[in-house]
This record gives C-alpha cells, structure tokens and sequence, in this order.
C-alpha cells in the first residue's frame, strides 16, 4: 500500500520520575492522547522509563534494564497495533549479563517490530556517564519502511555527528528521529546554557538541509538530581524540521506536552531534487572519512 503524502507526527516532551512503572503507565497515556490528536508516529524521549541514572556510576541501576523483545516492548506493540500507529521507544537494553545498550525500538502500525537501533556514539562527560552503562551499537545505520513513512532513528549523542544523519538518509530515512535526554548543567546554565542549546538545535537543522529530510528530536523536562550532586535541568524544546531547516514544531522550556506537525513527505523529493546536496557528492573524494586522524 502506497503511503499517504501527509502524515501526522508527535513528539512527547515529558518529565521522567524516580518509579519506572508510573513513567511507563504515563507514557501510554502521553501515546494515546497523541493518536487521539491525529498523530500516527509517535516518539517517546530517550530513556523515558526512568531517570537520567547516568548522572552517576551505580551497578544497582543495571537492574533497570529489559530484554528486547520483552514486557515494555510486548505492551508498546500491542498499543501500537490497538492504536493504528508507529512508535518510537528508546529503552535500556539487557543483551546478557555484561552487556548493555542504549536501545530504541520501532514498532510498525501493525504492532510488529520493525527493528531497533543501538545508540552508536556513547558520551562520557560529567553527569553524563553512559560509557559505564552502555557498550556502543553494532547494528549500524538504517531506515525502516513503516506503514506511515520511511523513518530513521538515532539516539542523543549521536545528534552531534554528521556522519550518523548522512548514513541514515542514504538508507532512505526520509525523517531522523532523536530521542534525547539533554540540558544544562545548572552551574553553567547562565553562562553558557544560550549557546550549548543554540548549537544543539542548529547542529540538527543542519542535518535536516543537507540530507534534504526532517529531522525530530523528543526531549525530556525537569530538574533531575542524583542523591549528591547539581543534577541536570533538561531543557525540553523538543522541534521538528523541515528538509529546509525551518523549525516548523518546537516545544517550551519547562511543560510537559505533545508536539505536533503535518509532515508533507513530498516535500522531501521537491528539497532533494533542488537542492541536490546528495547527488553533487564527491563520492570519490571522501576517502579518510573512516579514520581518526588524517596526520
């Protein structure tokens, strides 16, 4: 079945408590009021289950982590299909004793998993300690053809990496999703809080122009803080971008909420016909890419 030229999608931009099953129950419910809006994919934020527990370097908060397939993924299919739409869920993934990812799950309008995406890039930076949790992805890039569009997902970090959008938009994602968990340190908020998320969000409007695709990033909201410690404000302002870069869906600072756009996926052929950034690239120039350093 061809797929329709427009489709409705939403981002949920929630805040995460300390118990696992209530963020669960209530991102159902985020869910459900999103297909009740219209919304046929929708994207939850990284590691919506629980807290940011990176902020600290815990072996207790491996017990937080599932097998995929597994319980959340048994629920999310089966609401998937009861609702008519995709999902996009970002879970922490147990692959056996020792071995942990960072891990989002596709499921198609039917219930089925499509596949998932292991978060390849994995940061180690203060209150962000995901190197001791998660080994990094081994399943590459890659695009799914759902019932709604052919959508890409990558994971946080991996937002900063030009490299991961282009790999994802040649296997014909023609829409990026980010579930992300990111803000300020609240000690550098005032002074550098402006340009950490400037670049952010400019960093993945760049992605959108020069793979001619939208570009969706779904963040979390709240002061997260560990038993010591700052602990993190995420700064929500969950947007989705056009192939142009425009920003044509942003959510606030502080709320809880469902972030909606009409995506035209004609506007992807029109963007990448005249703007032909993929056709004009210097395929035979790029060698030096798969290394480090070129010195």
């Amino acid at each position: 079945m061809a797929k329709a030229q427009m489709t409705e999608v939403a981002l949920v931009q929630m805040q995460c408590g300390p118990e696992p099953e209530k963020n669960f129950s209530r991102s159902l419910e985020f869910i459900r009021d999103a297909a009740k809006q219209g919304a046929q994919i929708v994207c939850l934020p990284e590691l919506f289950r629980s807290q940011y527990f990176c902020q600290t370097e815990d072996h207790a908060n491996f017990a937080l982590a599932e097998e995929i397939p597994g319980r959340s993924t048994s629920t999310l299919s089966e609401l998937a299909r009861e609702l008519g739409i995709v999902i996009v869920a970002s879970l922490f993934e147990k692959r056996r004793a020792g071995v942990y990812h960072n891990t989002a799950v596709i499921f198609d309008a039917d219930g089925k998993i499509l596949g998932k995406y292991r978060k390849m890039h994995i940061p180690d930076d203060p209150l962000y300690h995901e190197k001791f949790y998660f080994a990094p992805g081994d399943l590459g890039f890659q695009a799914w053809p759902t019932a709604r569009g052919k959508i890409g997902v990558c994971v946080c970090w991996d937002q900063w990496y030009p490299e991961a959008a282009r790999l994802t938009a040649l296997r014909g994602a023609e829409m990026i999703f980010y579930p992300t968990a990111i803000g300020w340190h609240p000690a550098e908020k005032e002074k550098f809080g402006a340009a950490q998320h400037s670049a952010w969000e400019t960093i993945q409007r760049s992605h959108a122009i020069a793979n001619g695709c939208y570009v969706a990033a779904a963040n979390r909201v709240g002061h997260e803080k560990p038993a010591h410690g700052p602990g993190v404000e995420f700064w929500g302002q969950s947007f989705i971008a056009a192939p142009s870069g425009e920003i044509i869906a942003k959510g606030s600072v502080d709320r809880e909420e469902i972030l909606t756009a009409d995506i035209d996926w004609e506007e992807v052929d029109r963007h990448r016909t005249h703007w032909p950034f993929l056709r004009d690239r210097r395929i035979d120039a790029y060698a030096g890419l798969e290394r480090r350093m070129l010195d």
